[in-house]
């Protein structure tokens, strides 16, 4: 499932170095996780989620409605 990390740190106009200081982990750590090369734990998450002022699932891509097939 992809993680809209970019999208939120871009709307909250944050560089990867200044989303990574508010965090608390590395910017490399950022970029591994926008480039789809590193999966975050729940706790890198929370860390994440906290610094750009969002809830955690606000993180996740939205699931699709599924509709009934006739």
């Amino acid at each position: 499932m992809p993680i809209l990390l970019r999208h939120w740190r871009e709307q909250r106009g944050y560089t990867v170095r200044g989303l990574a200081k508010r965090a608390g982990v590395g910017y490399v750590t950022i970029v591994r996780i926008e480039n789809g090369h590193m999966s975050p734990t729940v706790a890198m998450l929370e860390k994440l989620a906290k610094a750009l002022k969002v809830h955690i699932t606000d993180l996740f891509t939205p699931k699709r409605r599924q509709t009934k097939r006739r």
